[in-house]
């Protein structure tokens, strides 16, 4: 803002002065905290997806319902799902460290929390304790990774490792999880002691590596209590809706379903309201979210959120209906599901080495439409699989495509949101993009489930029909197919996020000016 149009406009992260010492920090460090971010997002994933694995094994040690298991996977989500927004705003604001090492010890604490767990109700409660240490983390992780590497090949190599965490920590919580839950004395309880030592890693690699806090560059930081609690509340209430209504009393008419989706859809429309005024009303305290970060890069943020929000609907729909439907439907072992999606984690781990490679070369919405189109092609294999084709037919293809858009859409995403957000809003900003996953995938599953019981006629488990698995798939599907056509449309223009080193070709092409003076407010 103030520059001549003649002069070469700066982006948003460029004016962070913790940029400024980036390039004087030692290698080691700079490879230890990204692994130590990376061992994060793995962690946050294995304690998150690990749960599904063995809520069988759960449920008969220690006589939980079948319909009452779920509640072991909903509280990590609803925990870690309505916070993530206030405790990256208080990121930003007090430190991302303090919040790093809060948040990552906080996980191992209540993880052998869980482990020791003797009845449903202590385990119900821990897991929910649980799930508030990487809503305090991971947006801090964003933070931190943007601040420390300045936009350059370092910073997408970074975001890309990173992102990187989440098909190696999906591995973890499925296949590494079936296995010390099924050749473990301690069965299920397993698991939770391996992420607990996990999170002590990332204490002790935060403490090595991290950089000191420097204080906000905020003249006001006083907290917009107010908007965190409607926000959280809202959250809260349209997760819990999402999660529990297909298994309430009488499904989505439950009175308190109803009740409960009503309040929170007016708790988050509050909100709105309440943000939009402490914005533009002077004299009042900062608001969590300025309502104007959506409008970046002419709505390409928001639009990016959407397509976060879908992608992760339409993914982790397409994942957990592939586990039910080898469990339940070919009646195959925890350990011979983790098996035949092996080949997930290993594409994971290739398409994240090729946004790293390739985020400087290749435009933002060529990365977002190949990627989703291709998680929309997963869906489509299992919508259209026959049980007595070969495993090599529709279930080897599908899970090395249908990580592509997850993947894509994180670590090239993530790389934008940074891009185009002020030094003071990277963990909020994360923060959001993290909550739009997290609500995509709590809505992902609850469509997922209606689609999937009204067409096998109210029947689940064993009796459920083949015609309802491939429907919850077509649904999936279509959902990915709308990403696509979103990233298409709305997407073009940007170019590439990422740095292309080639000789002759100039650095990360920053905001535009009109972009950038939206930015700053």
């Amino acid at each position: 803002m103030g520059h001549p149009e003649s002069s070469p406009p700066e982006s948003a992260t460029t004016q962070d002065p913790d940029n400024a010492a980036a390039p004087t920090r030692p290698t080691w460090r700079s490879v230890v905290l990204v692994a130590t971010c990376t061992l994060a997002m793995m962690t946050n994933i294995a304690s998150s997806s690990a749960a599904s694995i063995f809520l069988p094994v759960v449920g008969a040690d220690l006589g939980i319902s079948e319909d009452k298991l779920q509640w072991l996977v909903s509280a990590f989500s609803l925990s870690s799902g309505c916070l993530l927004l206030l405790l990256g705003r208080l990121a930003d604001l007090f430190g991302r460290k303090k919040f790093f090492l809060l948040g990552t010890t906080w996980l191992a604490v209540f993880s052998i929390g869980c482990g020791f767990a003797q009845n449903p109700t202590t385990l119900y409660i821990l897991r929910g304790f649980q799930g508030i240490g990487p809503a305090a983390f991971i947006p801090a992780c964003l933070g931190i990774l943007a601040h420390t590497f300045p936009p350059s090949r370092a910073r997408s190599v970074a975001f890309a490792t990173f992102s990187a965490g989440a098909p190696v920590g999906g591995a973890l919580g499925t296949q590494l999880g079936a296995l010390l839950v099924q050749d473990t004395r301690a069965t299920w309880r397993s698991p939770f002691f391996l992420f607990a030592g996990m999170s002590a890693l990332c204490v002790l690699g935060g403490i090595l590596a991290v950089d000191a806090d420097v204080p906000s560059t905020e003249p006001d930081r006083r907290v917009d209590w107010i908007g965190a609690f409607l926000v959280t509340a809202g959250v809260v209430l349209i997760l819990f809706v999402l999660g529990q209504g297909q298994l309430a009393p009488h499904g989505w008419r439950t009175p308190y379903i109803i009740v409960s989706l009503v309040i929170g859809v007016v708790l988050i429309v509050a909100f709105i309201f309440w943000e939009h005024r402490l914005e533009t009303k002077e004299g009042l305290r900062p608001p969590l979210m300025k309502l104007t970060l959506w409008t970046r890069a002419r709505g390409r943020f928001a639009v990016i959120q959407i397509i976060a929000f879908l992608e992760w609907s339409a993914f982790l729909s397409w994942f957990f209906w592939v586990q039910v439907y080898y469990e339940d439907f070919v009646k195959l072992t925890p350990v011979h599901t983790a098996v035949r999606l092996l080949p997930m984690t290993v594409a994971g781990l290739l398409c994240n080495v090729f946004v790293m490679l390739a985020v400087g070369r290749i435009d933002f919405a060529v990365l977002i439409a190949v990627g989703t189109s291709f998680t929309g092609i997963g869906a489509l294999l299992f919508a259209l699989i026959q049980p007595s084709a070969p495993y090599w037919a529709y279930g080897f293809p599908s899970p090395i495509v249908s990580v592509f858009g997850a993947d894509f859409v994180f670590a090239a995403g993530t790389l934008f949101v940074a891009k185009i957000s002020l030094p003071h809003e990277q963990s909020l900003a994360g923060g959001i993009f993290q909550t739009l996953t997290q609500l995509g995938t709590a809505f992902g599953l609850a469509i997922t489930t209606i689609v999937h019981n009204v067409v096998g006629g109210g029947s689940i488990g064993h009796d459920a029909p083949l015609e309802a698995y491939q429907a919850a798939q077509w649904t999936a599907f279509g959902m990915a197919m709308l990403c696509t056509v979103l990233g298409a449309v709305f997407l073009r223009g940007v170019g590439a996020v990422g740095v292309d080193e080639r000789p002759g070709t100039p650095p990360d092409e920053p905001s535009p000016p009109e972009d950038r003076k939206v930015a700053n407010g």
